[in-house]
């Protein structure tokens, strides 16, 4: 039959509602897919495996930009973990903490550090943590505190950045959903078009110079600084923190982060600036550059770890190959939310839902409620990759139906996938900021909640305002209107935060 109805929406609501309850995003992707597959072969179920793997898994591995994407995730893994190995992350780093002196610049310090890793999120708090731990404790500023700079600058940077594995993923599934509809531009363009409509990821990323510059924190992350502060007084927090010392290694050397990045962008430049001057800039010449420029950058690396610590190249090329691997779970995830999108297309579930919808709401306020269903799945599943899997599926096809702005669509399926991964209690990036900072992971949670919350907040009315009047010179005035939100927070409930030990009364 042509016309599947209500069955249309089974796939990706069952991924959805499996995704929340099991948490196993490769799980919930595989039966939301089977079920639509099940639906199409009129539930005979050995017709159903064929559909699933012959019409609809195997032909996506044969289109040449989804090869491209896992060919250039996994020379991204590899690199990253080369660069963890050499130390270089370390090293850059460690040339942030030279010019700290007091808990605002300690603070910033952290802010501008985080920042700088980029390439990695989880990379982030396995390397600023560690580093500023010690910085922290002497300028007497609360591990809640360091774990809400790690975590606000993991993710949110990693979006940002087209080049990296959140570029090339979202790239991914944007060309997808786009081929499923007819829309014929390019991923790249679009994720370009994207870019100033992120948000979240603009106001969390921010919002960490705005609370500084106060001198205050305010609600659970006061109550936080206020206990540390007691329990330095009663001196508590140095013996138990001073146990877990141990001695460090020779410190790697500037040039192991400076030249394989360096290698990095002068090889991406180079390549796509050729593309840029003759016949233009198109998603192949990304991803062909962006692997390239990994590839030299590996290269710089092994060269280096030859050079400084004897590594062989052999091993080397075994430490990428370890770093390929790690990747493998997002190129399944890839793999399986490009084969749901081509069995919802098959379905039109994006007309039917929308049809479904109707007159019942503005096109224009279809990037709010995408926000809001980004946000509450993702911080249900804590995983962000899967939120943007399981809707870009759903919205894009949608979106055009109803004619609503695509673009800002797209970009509420970011931030709203970014905005409830960064406040989940089960989300990687959420984990690894605790272990990063040494701070108990619940009360992470608890105080960076506050924060998050009021980005979330103002990425709302970010949204309501875009819906209508859509400039990518919006995000300036929530920014503005953010800073003046949070000056007024501050001076009404803040409490002093430079980490000073007063007598209790």
């Amino acid at each position: 039959m042509d016309e599947y109805g209500v069955l249309s929406i089974l796939p990706p609501a069952l991924s959805i509602v499996l995704a929340v309850y099991t948490r196993n995003i490769i799980f919930s992707l595989t039966l939301g897919a089977f079920s639509g597959a099940l639906v199409l072969s009129d539930y005979n179920p050995f017709l159903a495996i064929a559909e699933f793997i012959e019409t609809h898994a195997f032909p996506q591995l044969a289109v040449a930009s989804n090869n491209q994407v896992l060919v250039v995730t996994l020379s991204i893994g590899g690199f990253i973990f080369m660069l963890d190995k050499s130390g270089g992350a370390r090293a850059f780093a460690a040339v942030m903490v030279k010019f700290i002196g007091n808990p605002a610049k300690a603070q910033l310090a952290a802010w501008t550090t985080g920042l700088s890793v980029f390439f990695s999120d989880s990379g982030n708090a396995l390397i600023v943590g560690p580093l500023f731990k010690p910085v922290f404790r002497e300028l007497k500023i609360c591990r809640e505190k360091l774990a809400y700079i790690i975590d606000t600058t993991a993710s949110p940077i990693c979006i940002l950045i087209p080049f990296v594995g959140w570029g090339v993923y979202i790239m991914g599934l944007i060309e997808n959903a786009y081929a499923d509809v007819g829309l014929t531009e390019d991923s790249f363009s679009v994720l370009l078009s994207i870019w100033p409509y992120q948000f979240y990821a603009f106001l969390a990323l921010l919002s960490i110079p705005m609370i500084v510059s106060t001198g205050r924190d305010f609600g659970p992350m006061a109550a936080a600084q206020e206990r540390y502060n007691q329990a330095r007084l009663e001196g508590t927090i140095d013996s138990e923190e001073e146990t877990d010392e141990t001695p460090t290694k020779e410190e790697p050397k500037l040039i192991t982060v400076l030249l394989p990045l360096g290698l990095m962008l002068s090889t991406m430049a180079i390549y796509i600036g050729y593309f840029a001057v003759t016949d233009g800039v198109k998603s192949v010449h990304v991803r062909s550059g962006i692997t390239l420029a990994y590839i030299f950058a590996s290269m710089g690396c092994a060269y280096l770890m030859k050079k400084n610590a004897k590594t062989t190249y052999n091993e080397s090329l075994n430490i990428f190959v370890q770093g390929m691997q790690k990747m493998v779970f997002i190129c399944i995830v890839l793999l399986l939310a490009w084969t749901l999108s081509s069995i919802c297309s098959e379905m039109k579930t994006g007309a039917y839902l929308a049809s479904l919808i109707g007159d019942r709401i503005q096109p224009s306020f279809l990037p709010l409620i995408v926000f809001f269903l980004g946000a509450m799945m993702s911080f249900a599943t804590g995983s962000s990759y899967g939120t943007f899997a399981i809707l870009m599926v759903i919205v894009v096809p949608m979106a055009h139906a109803m004619d609503a702005p695509m673009i800002l669509s797209i970009a509420a399926i970011l931030s709203g996938g970014l905005f409830g991964d960064h406040t989940s209690p089960i989300s990687d990036t959420t984990v690894l900021a605790s272990m990063g900072a040494d701070c108990p992971h619940i009360d992470h949670v608890s105080t960076q909640f506050a924060y998050a919350l009021t980005n979330g907040a103002m990425t709302m009315l970010a949204f309501i305002v875009a819906g209508f009047y859509p400039s990518p010179y919006i995000v300036f005035g929530i920014l503005i209107v953010q800073f003046i939100f949070i000056r007024t927070l501050m001076r009404m409930y803040g409490h002093d935060a430079r980490g000073e030990v007063t007598q209790a009364s």
